[in-house]
């Protein structure tokens, strides 16, 4: 099986308000997963804090940022952590009118001598805003080519939501978690979504202690058969 997992890291602060990288690090650690999408990162600036330079990671694990503010004053995003090589990373601009600029971290990564495309995301606040960027990014796909993994927050709060619908009319069905918010989750915020949907063999929320308090959001974790 191959582990794969979303989180929405909060800009790695805590309920207790606190910015607490090494208490990411140990969900990380808990999370056993070989992928990991995260949202929310701060990636640096003028004292600013760059999550993806503090956490600890296993030796040889690479990390790829897709930042969707990007100004000299303050970098945040979208980041991918795998085990294995990532072998080319893109973006996907899903910034909608004056709203605030968000996007997908789009990264193809061998896995075990084959390739997976992993799209990394966190999708906008307003309805007609999701509905745009499900568009952009059921545009952007190439499922013939090698098999793709969707996740993220994607902030879809009604269960018969037309953005949520489209995703799960393209990808097929797969069960909700509660993820968000993490101390009582009660919405199922955090998803994933796989082209061909017959390999995921299932997907639950990560409740550690910890991760109760290390974000607002719970982590999500995905197990796939990857023969």
């Amino acid at each position: 099986m191959l582990r794969i997992a979303t989180w929405n890291v909060h800009e790695g602060v805590g309920a207790d308000g606190r910015y607490d990288p090494q208490r990411v690090s140990r969900v990380l650690h808990e999370l056993q997963a070989e992928v990991i999408a995260l949202q929310e990162v701060p990636l640096g600036g003028p004292g600013r804090y760059d999550l993806t330079a503090d956490i600890d990671m296993p030796p040889g694990w690479q990390i790829a940022v897709g930042p969707t503010l990007d100004t000299p004053a303050r970098r945040f995003g979208n980041a991918v952590l795998s085990r294995y090589s990532i072998e080319q990373v893109r973006s996907i601009d899903l910034s909608f009118g004056r709203r605030e600029p968000r996007g997908a971290l789009d990264a193809d990564i061998e896995c075990r001598g084959r390739l997976l495309r992993v799209v990394a995301t966190h999708l906008g606040l307003a309805a007609a805003e999701r509905r745009a960027q499900v568009r952009r990014l059921l545009a952007a796909f190439d499922t013939d080519r090698m098999p793709v993994v969707l996740l993220g927050d994607i902030n879809e709060w009604f269960v018969r939501g037309r953005a949520l619908l489209w995703l799960r009319a393209h990808f097929g069905v797969t069960r909700p978690v509660r993820s968000f918010p993490a101390r009582l989750p009660l919405f199922a915020l955090d998803r994933i979504w796989m082209h061909p949907i017959e390999r995921m063999v299932d997907v639950r929320a990560h409740r550690s202690r910890t991760a109760r308090v290390a974000s607002d959001h719970l982590p999500v974790v995905a197990r796939i058969d990857w023969p």
